[in-house]
């Protein structure tokens, strides 16, 4: 077994390091944050997933897991850092090159070093240049340079797994190893391969980080398809769910869902790292990405156009997280929105979310927020937001809208209720032709 250090303890790393720990390796993880590691040297997780806790427990009392805020000299480095976006959408690096120059010091001959982070292309590549420019005693390879022997090994192993499920898609999904060199991908193959019980699919450093985009860019591309036709449907006044579910019969068709936008730490950004690296040649991608990220305002304005109906109104939010059954906030376009109408002083906003305990930091201190139960959102209600499908949310009694107006932004309430008088992101049209007596049986969609 190895002794492998993970630099970044969030929502990438601290499950890699667990799961590495609970196959026998030797872990230390460290984080400049230093309440992060607190939490997981006593045992607990900062932020929530399924059977993470017990994962965790397990790995620091039998000692194979250890969190500090500095890191340690062992066999294998992990890099699972952020990658955010810059200025004008363009890739800030930061958190990997000041992760290079962390470990830098404590790297030795024989030493692998992983980049797990979502990155654009090349930066594998800038991790070698990093390292070889504060470690000349050290050689580090170069780009499918196969004629040399060198004393680092380096590769670009993209994160895949998904928030809710990261346990098991660690051990089940397909794992890309992006090699600088074919050594280099041995050494990555020979560390996933001792959790990994799916396919390791061995592969160059390049195109091991442009696949981790082309991912996450395919589901933008997606979601903006879906996104767009809820625009038109709602200008023309049709169901776009119903209008969807149909269009989803068809043998060659599968659509996506609409939303009221786009979150996390992936779809939301990494597409832009495409954009980046080719602006001339991406403007289907830039074009899915910008219908996205104005899906948001878009809602923000249908309820301001609602709560104009009402002297004082009182909007109840149900959902802040990016997606259902997650506690994840970051980049949600229903954070966005709430955030986006709580600044209007003229609306009384109540938020609800199972999985948010707290107000999150950018709606503290507003006077005219509070964060209750679904049952006080409902009956306190005015008007009324589904921004997340929790699932707690779909067993909500429908027929307890009734009397409410209703902006429906993930399809919660189901078909039969969009019909009765709720006003959704895109309402039902009120002609629907009649079958003509036809004997032919229709499905409700």
């Amino acid at each position: 077994m190895a002794h492998v250090c993970v630099a970044g303890l969030g929502y990438i790393g601290l499950p890699t390091a667990a799961m590495l720990a609970s196959r026998g390796h030797q872990v230390t993880g460290f984080d400049i944050n230093p309440s992060v590691v607190a939490s997981i040297s006593s045992g607990h997780p900062h932020f929530h997933e399924p059977d993470l806790q017990m994962l965790l427990s397990a790995a620091i009392s039998t000692g194979k897991l250890k969190a500090q805020t500095d890191p340690v000299e062992a066999d294998y480095y992990i890099l699972a850092v952020p990658t955010p976006l810059g200025e004008s959408n363009k890739p800030d690096l930061s958190y990997v090159e000041a992760a290079c120059r962390t470990i830098a010091p404590y790297l030795r001959s024989g030493n692998t070093v992983i980049l797990e982070s979502t990155s654009p292309v090349g930066t594998t590549e800038r991790m070698c240049e990093i390292i070889a420019s504060l470690r000349p005693d050290l050689h580090v390879p170069r780009y499918m340079d196969e004629g040399e022997v060198f004393d680092v090994y380096a590769c670009h192993c993209p994160e895949r797994i998904l928030p809710g499920q990261m346990l098991r898609e660690l051990v089940m999904n397909d794992r890309i190893i992006g090699g600088v060199t074919d050594a280099c991908a041995k050494r990555g193959v020979a560390l996933y391969e001792s959790f990994v019980q799916s396919n390791l699919l061995v592969t160059d450093c390049r195109t091991a980080e442009f696949a981790k985009l082309i991912e996450n860019a395919y589901r933008d591309v997606n979601i903006a398809f879906a996104n767009e036709l809820s625009l038109i449907c709602d200008h023309l006044g049709i169901d776009v769910w119903q209008a969807i579910e149909l269009a989803n019969r068809h043998p060659r068709v599968k659509i996506l869902q609409p939303g009221p936008g786009v979150g996390g730490h992936c779809i939301a950004i990494d597409p832009w790292f495409i954009v980046d690296s080719a602006p001339n040649l991406s403007p289907i991608i830039r074009t899915a990405r910008e219908v996205n990220h104005r899906k948001p305002q878009w809602v923000v304005g249908k309820v301001r156009a609602l709560a104009r109906r009402f002297r004082r109104p009182v909007v109840s939010f149900y959902g802040l997280t990016y997606k259902p059954d997650v506690d994840d906030l970051r980049e949600s376009p229903a954070l966005e929105i709430v955030r986006d109408l709580a600044l209007d002083g003229s609306l009384k906003v109540l938020a609800c979310d199972p999985y948010v305990r707290s107000l999150p930091p950018m709606l503290q201190g507003l006077q005219n927020v509070r964060l209750v139960g679904a049952e006080e959102a409902r009956r306190e209600a005015d008007i009324v937001v589904f921004l997340v499908g929790h699932r707690q949310f779909h067993r909500l009694e429908s027929n307890g809208f009734l009397n409410k107006v209703v902006v429906d932004t993930v399809g919660l309430l189901g078909a039969a209720q969009r019909r009765q008088e709720v006003v959704s992101v895109a309402p039902r049209a009120t002609n629907t032709p009649s079958n003509g007596g036809s004997t032919r049986r229709r499905i409700r969609a």
